[in-house]
């Protein structure tokens, strides 16, 4: 069941929805096959609000699989109506009820870890979908906005180019986020020991950090060459100033009962630092790392699109923009987006590891 908030006119409505859509003249569920499947789909829906807990989120997935494949079978006819039929309309807003009342169902669904990523994983792929029905039912020319298929496609068949341009891009990525946050770590400690440093240090930081990618790529292009490591020292540029803050903020958030413990024991400013204001600071450290995790893919493809070699991310972007391959740049997008989720979510489990004693991470 729905469980709290009484939703079950809302499941039930769903289905109603999706059959007025099927039963709407028009003509866009002429396909034997496509009938077949939007029926499946809105009896798994109907039959939803009837069974339990683990049994209704089966049937909803069902629903939503069969419906969702039913209208894409319906765009692919060659004699297609498209979105023109209010019929296919009044279905995918039925669609869109199921979905949505599914995914209010898996929020609340207490299990493990593996089960709590269903709603976020069926909510991207919904958006895709959406977005497939629309490119391709309304016709979108591919230069303006390609369909993820087509994007899906170009992954497929030109991963020996993309593949070799990821290499690239991570080269400078990953070297340059190690330097510059190693080193706004190695600096916010300095200065947190030595306070003219901090007073002297904090506003030229802020200044060069407000410095654009665009204006300080050329100019470590001419420093350190075409290669990937003019794209490092942008990333160290961009990913330093972030580290130093965040790393003073928590070393400065050290309980004042605590360093007064410390200060009675005679701990040296090194054990206070590494035993007491160290673990304090943690939560701010990878705070600034998964900044960091962002920006530094994003300094690195926007570095690439001044001076670059034949290969990176940015380069691609630039190169097939200007041959119209709109759907090459997608996937770029796509590999950069994907990357750049995956690098964040490591610095998270790691966080999740580091500092399971945070009161964030209590059950």
């Amino acid at each position: 069941m729905m469980g709290k908030g009484g939703s079950h006119w809302f499941l039930a409505l769903a289905p109603l929805v999706m059959v007025l859509g099927l039963l709407a003249p028009g003509g866009w569920m002429d396909s034997a096959l496509g009938f077949a499947l939007a029926l499946i789909g809105v009896i798994a829906a109907a039959l939803l609000i009837a069974r339990p807990k683990y049994g209704e989120h089966v049937l909803g997935l069902i629903a939503l699989g069969c419906g969702g494949v039913a209208v894409l079978v319906a765009l692919a006819r060659q004699d297609a109506p498209g979105l023109e039929a209010p019929g296919i309309w009044i279905f995918l807003a039925g669609w869109v009820l199921l979905l949505w009342g599914r995914l209010v169902a898996l929020a609340r669904l207490d299990a493990g870890r593996l089960v709590a990523l269903i709603a976020p994983g069926l909510f991207g792929v919904a958006l895709l979908y959406l977005w497939q029905v629309f490119v391709v039912g309304f016709g979108v020319p591919q230069v303006l906005l390609p369909a993820p298929s087509q994007v899906g496609h170009v992954l497929g068949t030109r991963m020996d180019v993309l593949w070799p341009d990821f290499l690239q891009t991570a080269k400078a990525v990953l070297a340059g986020f190690v330097a510059g946050c190693a080193w706004g770590f190695v600096v916010a400690v300095l200065a947190d020991r030595i306070p003219f440093l901090k007073r002297g240090l904090l506003p030229l930081c802020g200044l060069i950090s407000a410095v654009p990618i665009v204006g300080i790529a050329p100019i470590m292009v001419m420093w350190f060459g075409f290669d990937w490591q003019s794209k490092a020292a942008v990333v160290v540029v961009v990913t330093f100033f972030p580290m130093l803050v965040n790393t003073l903020a928590g070393l400065a958030a050290a309980d004042a009962m605590a360093r007064d413990l410390m200060h009675s024991y005679a701990a040296s400013y090194f054990q206070t630092l590494v035993k007491l204001r160290l673990p304090t600071a943690l939560p701010f450290i990878f705070n600034a790392l998964k900044i960091n995790s962002t920006l530094a893919l994003i300094a690195a493809i926007v570095a690439e699109f001044f001076g670059s070699p034949i290969l990176g991310l940015g380069f691609r972007i630039s190169a097939e923009v200007a041959r119209l391959n709109v759907d090459v740049v997608w996937a770029a997008i796509a590999i950069a987006a994907l990357c750049g989720s995956m690098f964040y979510g490591a610095i998270a489990a790691m966080e999740r590891v580091c500092t399971f004693w945070h009161p964030s991470y209590r059950s």
